[in-house]
């Protein structure tokens, strides 16, 4: 016997359908079928003023309509804490972990209506240095979605960053920037964002299950259709990135629900500011929520790192508060911290020892970031120079945190100098790359060194040592 089959409406993929609020019509709109999703009624008009969305996701979309009336459940001010009980160590699924949507009474309306962000996942692009200034952005985010968990996927050496912040719950290393990443690894990274992971606990042999399922996913990696295809297989409900200013972006918007085109193809470029984009649109202002401000640099040290640190400086010779932290040799390792944005960032070690000479009242105490170098930076400098091991950034800041000051090149340095608010000097291979990096240099207590050449090791002795003034002044107010 044959069966007739019904026709069902095909809807367009990859695209979301504007929900048309009842309001708009009276009347049932007249030759209104299920294949025919347009009715023959004047569309409503609507302010053209608003901020468009996505277009790649809807052309016909003017955004939000200004007249929309609300009602006064979930939709004004902001989200309160998460009022779900913390998870159960002792149960290997968790406690009350369900995925969203799936139980009504805990992925509620607020979800939907307010926009609430109760997980987060940044996937940051860059080492240390680009790690580094996308702290303000993860206290922003958390400013303004209180109670809001912000996890973070960086390469090995940009997940070391995350041990100066509290904010943080898990940072996982995998870099974003390989072109050509392992299929498993991608797979099970795919994985672990869009629902069960395996993680380690304090016994290999125990492995735990959990799940991730975020609301907004952030990426500062350039996005083309292939980065654009991994966030969108998180199935996170908001999908934010970076994306290429050329041609490379094609089909990109189609898998984003938000985007932001790079002022140029290296993102680092921006200096201290580069997140602008991206942190005007997570402050922005909504319905009775004011817009956020974005707060300045801030880093939290362990006290287990400042006692190892501690005892690193003292077998050097230095005492705390005594010495002068010298942080930017030239060396080919990666724990130089440089930026992308500042490819000619660091010194050779005989003019660091022409500096080194001009210190008056403190210690220099000169910082390198591989042991190879210790053998030439005592030929140069003396075998009575004062040399320290280190490598991590946790470590870096706690050293600074317990001088006198830092004198630098663009690393990541300088701007822990301004965080844990040290005097500084930051020597700079153009004063363009100076303003970009240290914007307000008079608040952060830095002086600005830029070379007259456009190149760094042409940085004239004399001017650091007249800079060095602002230890001095530093030392006199406390």
């Amino acid at each position: 016997m044959a069966t007739t089959l019904l026709p069902k409406t095909v809807y367009p993929i990859l695209t979301n359908r504007p929900s048309i609020p009842s309001a708009h019509f009276t009347t049932k709109p007249p030759f209104f079928s299920p294949l025919d999703l347009s009715p023959c009624t004047k569309r409503p008009s609507v302010q053209t003023n608003a901020k468009k969305k996505n277009p790649w996701l809807d052309p016909f979309d003017d955004g939000e309509d200004p007249n929309m009336e609300y009602g006064s459940l979930f939709t004004d001010g902001k989200q309160e804490e998460d009022p779900r009980p913390p998870d159960n160590p002792d149960n290997p699924y968790g406690f009350l972990k369900f995925p969203m949507g799936f139980a009504v009474e805990l992925a509620s309306l607020p979800l939907k209506i307010r926009g609430d962000v109760r997980r987060c996942c940044c996937v940051i692009s860059g080492g240390v240095y680009e790690n580094l200034l996308f702290f303000p952005a993860i206290q922003l985010i958390k400013d303004r979605y209180p109670g809001v968990q912000v996890d973070v996927l960086a390469s090995e050496r940009g997940k070391q960053t995350y041990e100066l912040n509290k904010n943080v719950r898990w940072a996982n290393a995998y870099d974003p920037d390989d072109e050509w990443p392992e299929p498993a690894e991608y797979t099970d990274m795919v994985g672990l964002l869009k629902g069960k992971r395996k993680r380690e606990e304090k016994v290999l042999e125990h492995m735990k299950t959990t799940s991730r399922y975020y609301d907004m996913v952030l990426s500062t990696k350039l996005a083309g259709l292939g980065h654009a295809a991994f966030l969108f297989m998180t199935t996170a409900r908001d999908r934010v990135s970076y994306i290429y200013p050329n041609v490379n972006a094609a089909g990109a918007g189609l898998l984003l629900s938000e985007t932001f085109t790079a002022d140029s193809m290296n993102l680092s470029e921006g200096g201290y500011n580069m997140y602008h984009q991206m942190v005007d649109w997570l402050g922005r202002p909504f319905r009775s929520v004011p817009r956020h401000s974005v707060g300045p640099l801030r880093v939290s040290i362990s006290r287990k790192l400042k006692k190892v640190v501690a005892e690193k400086y003292r077998t050097a010779g230095a005492e705390k508060g005594k010495y002068i932290v010298i942080h930017g040799i030239e060396s080919d390792s990666k724990a130089s911290m440089q930026s992308r944005g500042d490819t000619d960032s660091l010194l050779p070690i005989q003019v660091w020892a022409e500096i080194a000479k001009d210190i008056r009242g403190f210690k220099p105490l000169l910082v390198i970031p591989h042991e190879k170098e210790r053998e030439n930076v005592e030929e140069v400098v003396g075998d009575d120079a004062s040399i320290v091991f280190i490598t991590t950034p946790g470590q870096l800041a706690a050293l600074i945190n317990d001088s006198a000051g830092v004198i630098a090149t663009n690393t990541a340095a300088i701007q822990l100098a301004g965080a844990r608010e040290k005097p500084s000097i930051g020597l700079f291979c153009s004063k363009q790359k100076g303003k970009l990096f240290v914007p307000n240099p008079e608040e952060k207590k830095c002086a600005i060194v830029s070379s007259k050449t456009g190149k760094l090791r042409d940085v004239e002795v004399e001017a650091v040592k007249q800079a060095m003034q602002i230890f001095d002044m530093s030392f006199a107010l406390v």
